[in-house]
């Protein structure tokens, strides 16, 4: 099996909906996580801050503002599979899809 970065980009917040919606996401992807956690597809992953720095080709270092909407990295996963496509069939579970998402799959080389 081969480890692939999926990288969450834009969509809608949920959080800008009722208590019982945030709540009904939030169970939606602990489902999902815990699915791909009991496959062993799942390897890691995590939210992203929606500000952080840019380090510019000349060492510069800027908080200039970053991407926002569609473009915004919201997170990522580490996904285990056996090639990009069945990544991709593992992703389409993704909650945020409903909400304008979209999910960028790449294969993780191995530095040997």
């Amino acid at each position: 099996m081969q480890e692939f970065l999926v990288i969450i980009r834009g969509g809608k917040d949920p959080g800008l909906g009722s208590p019982q919606e945030m709540q009904e996401h939030l169970q939606h992807w602990q489902r999902w996580l815990g699915e791909l956690m009991a496959s062993g597809n799942y390897v890691a992953g995590q939210n992203l801050e929606p500000q952080g720095l840019t380090v510019l080709s000349n060492a510069t270092v800027t908080d200039r503002p970053l991407a926002e909407g569609k473009e915004l990295v919201a997170g990522y996963l580490v996904l285990r599979a056996d090639s990009a496509a069945a990544a991709a069939e593992l992703a389409k579970g993704c909650p945020g899809l409903p909400f304008g998402c979209t999910l960028e799959i790449r294969g993780i080389r191995q530095l040997h």
